[in-house]
């Protein structure tokens, strides 16, 4: 070996013996930074170009959004990058730098875990609202006291637009640990009404103004059938229920319908001279005067 030129490891790695071969200075050192730097390229350039193209097909395969492909895909994008450098350490000879590395990876993850418990919770209630599919971005959801369309799912957060145009940024936790309501789950919305009417006015023919208006509606679907019940009997009024059924509707679309049926309805009963009675309250009970002796003066009549 000639004169300057350091002396290679007993092992060294086969780009590094070609370069000392050649006389290259300081051969190992560079031989080991080549050799990561091409073994890691190869196994990201592979990833990129076989293995998420094949994970986009199987998750496409189980009908997901694309916002809901995205953080999924951004993991295995990021697995690819590690699998990549823990290879190229391995192929560069780096081993004991590898294994300092997850030493110290493991302490930070313990002292991360303890410190981002909610963040974690967040992103495993993401992974399942991905699995299990409660609902989908665009999808019209009620939780708690609140209500709005899905706009994006993430793994942390998910973003939901709500009826008063405000966009709220909700933990994912938050809607896998409590109960979500999601009126169109099956692209169909059941609407409930209850129109009172007077104990004088004939039940049937209330029922047929009601079906009617429903089945003149263009919103309103034939299929399932409009239907009428008399549900309640209360001081004042006779309670016939409607139940009306729509196709996927936004929330103005439901808004809408219903009031232009419940509007309707109205002016068809007021043609028919059927009344919408008032609720009636009678209050009762009287009024007691006490310790007033003395206070009024009794009038002199004289």
């Amino acid at each position: 070996m000639t004169q300057g030129t350091p002396v290679v490891d007993d092992d060294p790695t086969p780009l590094a013996q070609i370069l000392a071969d050649f006389g290259v200075p300081y051969a190992d050192s560079i031989g080991q930074a080549l050799t990561f730097v091409a073994v890691f390229l190869a196994i990201y350039l592979f990833g990129r170009a076989v293995i998420l193209p094949v994970v986009n097909r199987a998750l496409k395969a189980r009908d997901l959004d694309a916002h809901a492909r995205k953080p999924l895909k951004k993991i295995v994008s990021i697995a690819v990058v590690f699998v990549g450098i823990s290879v190229a350490f391995g192929a560069a000879q780096f081993g004991s730098f590898l294994q300092s590395l997850a030493t110290i990876a493991a302490a930070a993850t313990l002292a991360i875990g303890f410190a981002m418990q909610d963040v974690l919770s967040n992103f495993v209630a993401g992974i399942f609202i991905f699995t299990d599919k409660p609902f989908r971005i665009g999808d019209w959801i009620e939780w708690d006291d609140h209500a709005g369309v899905v706009e994006d799912i993430s793994l942390r957060v998910t973003r939901v637009r709500t009826f008063d145009n405000e966009l709220l940024t909700v933990p994912n936790s938050q809607l896998t640990d409590g109960v979500i309501k999601n009126p169109v789950a099956k692209e169909q919305l059941r609407l409930k009404f209850v129109f009172g009417i007077g104990y004088d006015d004939d039940i049937d023919s209330a029922t047929e103004i009601i079906l009617d208006e429903a089945d003149e509606h263009e919103g309103i679907l034939a299929d399932p059938e409009p239907s009428v019940r008399l549900i309640e009997l209360g001081d004042s009024s006779v309670g016939l229920q409607s139940r009306i059924w729509i196709a996927n509707p936004s929330r103005a679309d439901f808004v809408k319908i219903r009031g232009e049926y419940v509007k309707a309805v109205k002016q068809r009963f007021d043609e028919a001279g059927i009344d919408i009675p008032y609720p009636n309250r009678t209050i009762g009970g009287g009024l007691e005067l006490a310790n007033v002796d003395g206070l009024v003066e009794p009038t002199d009549d004289d």
